[in-house]
């Protein structure tokens, strides 16, 4: 059965960084495109950053040159680096894998807040 379980969330101050990971079990997670969302209190669940399986990137506007996605097949990871992190990136953080199904992890919060 297909698990993704993200972690590395947390309370940062505006301006720090913070690392999420998402491991993946019981799908070939070579084949999947990965992806992050995030849900903000209040608003739509959003694409933040996806890797395709090729390896190949996108970001939403509002991260660009500030976030940056990875995976590692081997450790079955998809990584979130976040850096220059601001108050409007507070959100609950989600990890997807997609291919013919689609699977989502139960989330991570980020708090960024003086």
């Amino acid at each position: 059965q297909a698990q993704l379980v993200e972690s590395g969330g947390g309370l940062v101050q505006p301006g720090g960084s913070l690392r999420l990971s998402c491991a993946a079990s019981g799908i070939t997670f070579s084949m999947y495109a990965m992806g992050w969302y995030r849900q903000a209190p209040g608003k739509q669940r959003e694409l933040v950053a996806g890797v395709t399986k090729e390896g190949s990137t996108n970001y939403a506007d509002s991260v660009k040159g500030r976030f940056t996605i990875s995976r590692d097949n081997a450790k079955k990871t998809v990584y979130l680096q976040m850096n220059s992190l601001k108050p409007e990136d507070t959100a609950v953080y989600y990890c997807s894998a997609k291919r013919v199904n689609s699977y989502w992890g139960q989330g991570t919060q980020v708090t960024v807040s003086s």
